[in-house]
């Protein structure tokens, strides 16, 4: 068993989303609140080479990516700044690195079967319909029919491909059954100030967890490990963030054989792991 850093990446930006991708990559979306200003990135998983770098649409800053299917990403504007209804859709071919299409009334639902489904609104109504995820032509008007849109909705997340993703889980000792991960974990809360939450993934005999520990009042130290469950042995740690004044979630996920783990909000680490 064991875990091997293979590469980081950071434009010394903070990171606001990891989204990886089907085939083999990982997005990362950076923002600067200050000069409000949102940059794209795409790597390759496995090796961490630059795809695209610092990509910027012409809205430097009220944009959004809705999901990414078969390469593209379907970015979003905001009706209105500070506001939270998406409006528009703008896709991006992460293997050309061109525009493919936009249309700015159309409003993102959801993809199902190489169709993007989507709403224009109207005066106190919405009118659904959906457009070819390549090219963006109309397809299929569903004028007001919502109903026959959530069966579709539902058939699409069905269809959602999680297989290999693994997504952290917060420990309960009361709930927990697996004896030799609660010998771990209770092992962790005898000899170290922690405070918060712990937030775990196992995979056979490997415990991947996250917890924040107190460095002085109102500072904390969040700290990753990997340990063998069977050998209750640390075989790899990785100081997150230091000297925090708030609890950092969801640090670290797991796709397939690769660990991203996100530090100090700027850069991220990937390692791979054999079982």
């Amino acid at each position: 068993m064991k875990i091997k850093r293979e590469y980081s990446f950071s434009n010394h930006r903070q990171i606001w989303r990891l989204l990886p991708t089907d085939s083999g990559k990982i997005v990362i979306e950076e923002r600067n609140v200050e000069t409000k200003e949102v940059f794209f990135n795409c790597l390759d998983s496995k090796t961490g080479k630059k795809i695209f770098s610092s990509f910027q649409l012409e809205e430097k800053f009220w944009v959004g990516i809705e999901t990414i299917y078969k390469d593209i990403l379907y970015f979003h504007k905001y009706m209105k700044p500070d506001m939270p209804h998406h409006k528009g859709i703008i896709a991006y071919d992460a293997i050309t690195n061109e525009i493919l299409w936009e249309n700015n009334d159309a409003v993102f639902l959801f993809i199902l079967n190489n169709k993007i489904y989507c709403f224009r609104e109207l005066f106190e109504v919405r009118e659904f319909y959906s457009i070819d995820y390549r090219n963006g032509r109309y397809l299929d008007e569903f004028k007001e029919n919502a109903a026959e849109i959530n069966i579709l909705r539902e058939e699409s997340l069905q269809k959602n491909n999680f297989e290999g993703y693994y997504f952290t889980e917060y420990y309960n000792p009361e709930n927990e059954v697996n004896q030799s991960l609660k010998i771990i974990i209770n092992n962790l809360f005898d000899n170290h100030k922690i405070t918060g939450r712990v937030e775990f993934i196992k995979l056979n005999d490997l415990l991947l967890l996250s917890y924040h520990e107190i460095v002085e009042s109102n500072k904390y130290n969040n700290i990753f490990l990997a340990v063998d469950i069977a050998d209750k042995k640390i075989i790899f740690e990785e100081k997150l963030n230091t000297n925090v004044r708030a609890i950092v979630p969801d640090s670290f996920f797991v796709k397939d054989d690769l660990i991203f783990l996100l530090k100090e909000k700027e850069k991220l680490l990937v390692c791979s792991l054999k079982l």
